[in-house]
């Protein structure tokens, strides 16, 4: 018993510092915002206490749930691109390929480079005028389907999710490659025994296996799609007329350039309960299906 409460007591002091860290810059942080969400306030002037204004403003604002929509398309978008993708170049490169370290490296490089570099290249890729993409279609002779694809309304939020997909797809690929690397391999000769081959040797065999990382990665694609930001930022601001707006340029718009930080505290609250709200559906589905 003894021992116990010493081991107990060793493992709270090795935690603290990491519990201190956290609490100063994720529980804290949260405080303050739902505090200034219930305020009126300019971040200069005197604070006004405005109680659930805020909420009811963000919740009667076309704008707003313009953003939680477009939200919603980059997380679903995100999910069906981002993980098939990262599983289907993990599932090639674990099968021990020629060249596979290079594939590998130049898979993961984009996770890399900074979110401004690569709003730059696909910036450069987007352009109208000079940009690769409408260049290629026009050298394959489909210049009718040439677009303005960051500017206009019906191609912008789809043509930013690419940009998104392209940008992360290689973290989950070295998170799949991880979890197929420690299947046992005599899972594997068991398979190969009972003629479990190609895909039906990855549906029935691989993905049981790799359930945890699976979730893992789902859940992380879920959080991560309501934090983007710069991204999004530096290739269109939002635009054009907010249809490439979500919920993150939404709060900076309001508290950084309107001035606004009380609503814009609200917005970041919404954040918050909306991705912790996906999140826990996602959870609660992988443990029914499990």
């Amino acid at each position: 018993m003894h021992t116990l409460k010493r081991s107990r007591l060793a493992i709270f002091i090795g935690l603290f510092p990491a519990l201190l860290i956290y609490l100063g810059i994720a529980i804290v942080p949260i405080g303050i915002s739902l505090y200034y969400s219930l305020m009126d306030w300019n971040g200069i002037g005197d604070m006004k206490f405005a109680g659930l204004d805020n909420y009811a403003r963000m919740f009667q604002s076309d704008t707003f749930w313009l953003s939680v929509k477009n939200n919603i398309f980059i997380m679903v978008t995100g999910l069906i691109g981002q993980l098939p993708l990262g599983l289907l170049m993990a599932l090639l490169l674990n099968k021990g390929l020629k060249g596979s370290g290079f594939f590998r490296t130049v898979g993961f490089m984009p996770v890399v480079i900074s979110s401004v570099m690569v709003s730059l290249i696909w910036g450069m890729i987007y352009n109208t005028e000079y940009g690769l993409l409408n260049n290629f279609l026009a050298f394959v002779g489909l210049e009718s389907w040439q677009q303005n694809w960051l500017s206009d309304p019906k191609w912008s939020i789809l043509s930013i999710s690419i940009a998104y997909i392209w940008q992360n797809v290689g973290l989950y690929m070295v998170m799949f490659l991880a979890a197929l690397q420690n299947i046992p391999d005599e899972v594997n000769e068991a398979a190969e025994l009972d003629d479990a081959t190609g895909l039906k040797r990855t549906w029935f065999v691989t993905l049981p296996m790799i359930r945890a990382t699976l979730m893992v990665t789902i859940v992380y694609s879920i959080s991560n799609s309501f934090r983007v930001f710069d991204l999004i930022q530096v290739l269109t601001g939002g635009g054009p007329a907010h249809q490439t707006e979500v919920m993150t340029i939404h709060m900076y718009s309001s508290a950084f350039v309107n001035l606004e930080y009380g609503y814009g505290s609200a917005v970041s609250i919404m954040i918050l309960l909306f991705s912790l709200v996906v999140i826990t559906i996602a959870n609660r589905l992988g443990k029914e299906k499990g």
